[in-house]
């Protein structure tokens, strides 16, 4: 693996790794509506991953694959830890990690669609200090040193460039640019902070670029959900219980486990295979001031199944609506395609093919992958440096998610589970 892409596969939960193997998908990226699932071909799920669990490469996973409301593939394989020996249920707890974001995006656009924050909002409405808030730009000498200058905003940073992740805020664990070295250095996970000190700390460190100008993978959803709180009056748990999780039913969703019971439902990876690589150790069985929206939440196959659904039905669920039909479109359209004047990073998760939505990923095209990864259009997607990946294809009614901890081998498993999704769907 060149150093090029050994960087790319370090990216939180979010960048194609480069030894994942070469999957045969011409033509499958839009598969005509109203295809069926093949039980012979789905089977094929079953043999990798149990495979995957017996040479070792994962302790366990929860695949769900549902089609029109009601379950075509659902196995467990595995155990929750090597040292329990418990089994893998739909109520083992498993870190979610950038999934997070996923969930944080969705009681957002709640928010939205109550009045209580707009697109167009200045992020420095609620956060003042982010009106201060330089972008720092690289300067390369004669003699090849480079040195970081900070020059104003051009405009001001808005809600909507959080949600679409062109706020400039970065991650400072991947990549060597100066700005990312700075995040790196200024050692922003320090103590015991919530969310307000951690907006703060961020305000502090320059912009990796201008806002609206670059799909950046960072904290900008941390910033978000601040502005939740902000607006609400009330936490973030606070907040995503009372819009989202409590109507929907899901009760093992959170941000800590540490009661005895669920501690013995807590998924872990492999002894070997225990670094999330997200530049800090974000530690659920303590509970902590921070509730990260960006990647701290846990949840089981019997909850997330059920938000999945919700995103599949456009925002509904046994009779209730969380998003409306405008609220869902706006959540699902592109906001860095074309016309946007947003460019792509290096890094840019989403990958060949998607556009990005608030929150999530959606399939524009067939992309430049050769040959291009599986899929429908309109396709909504996200996962996390844990393993967790979720794909839902309103066009063919079908959802699935893929629950496991194993931050080594999360893209591999990833996109071998969704060629042999697509490739058991028939017409």
């Amino acid at each position: 693996m060149n150093s090029r892409h050994m960087l790319r596969a370090l990216a939180c939960g979010a960048l194609l790794l480069a030894v994942a193997p070469a999957v045969r998908a011409e033509g499958t990226f839009d598969i005509p509506p109203g295809a069926h699932f093949n039980p012979d071909k789905l089977a094929k799920v079953t043999e990798f991953f149990k495979n995957e669990v017996a040479t070792g490469k994962i302790s366990g996973a929860d695949v769900l694959i549902q089609q029109r409301g009601k379950p075509v593939y659902h196995e467990t394989f595995g155990v929750q830890d090597v040292v329990s020996k418990a089994p893998i249920t739909d109520k083992t707890i498993f870190r979610l990690s950038s999934l997070t974001k996923a969930i944080t995006s969705v009681v957002a656009m709640e928010l939205i669609q109550d009045g209580k924050i707009k697109l167009d909002d200045p992020v420095s409405k609620y956060i003042p200090s982010f009106a201060d808030t330089k972008v720092g730009v690289e300067k390369k000498a004669e003699d090849g040193t480079k040195t970081l200058e900070l020059v104003p905003q051009t405009r001001p940073m808005t809600v909507l460039d959080l949600m679409r992740h062109t706020s400039g805020i970065t991650y400072g664990f991947y990549g060597d640019s100066l700005v990312r070295k700075a995040y790196k250095d200024a050692n922003i996970y320090a103590g015991d902070f919530d969310l307000a000190e951690f907006a703060e700390r961020i305000a502090k460190l320059p912009l990796h670029n201008q806002p609206g100008a670059l799909w950046q993978y960072g904290h900008s959803t941390d910033i978000l959900a601040r502005i939740m709180e902000i607006v609400s009056g009330k936490s973030l748990f606070e907040i995503e219980k009372e819009k989202l999780l409590d109507p929907l039913g899901m009760t093992d969703t959170g941000f800590f486990v540490t009661e005895p019971e669920r501690l013995s439902r807590l998924a872990q990876p492999l002894p070997n295979d225990s670094d999330f690589r997200v530049g800090r150790q974000y530690r659920t069985e303590v509970r902590q001031k921070w509730e990260s929206a960006s990647g701290g939440m846990v949840s089981t196959m019997a909850d997330f199944s059920r938000f999945a659904q919700m995103l599949l039905n456009g925002g509904t669920f046994e009779g209730k609506t969380y998003l409306n039909p405008k609220t869902f479109e706006m959540m699902s359209t592109d906001y860095a395609g074309k016309g946007s004047d947003v460019e792509r990073d290096y890094f840019y998760f989403p990958g060949d093919g998607f556009g990005m939505g608030l929150g999530l990923a959606v399939r524009t095209d067939a992309g430049n992958a050769k040959p291009p990864p599986p899929g429908s259009l309109g396709e909504l997607k996200w996962d996390g440096a844990s393993g967790c990946y979720m794909v839902i294809d309103r066009k063919q009614e079908m959802m699935f998610v893929l629950l496991e901890q194993t931050p080594t081998e999360r893209q591999r498993v990833q996109r071998t589970l969704k060629q042999l999704v697509y490739e058991a769907l028939e017409n």
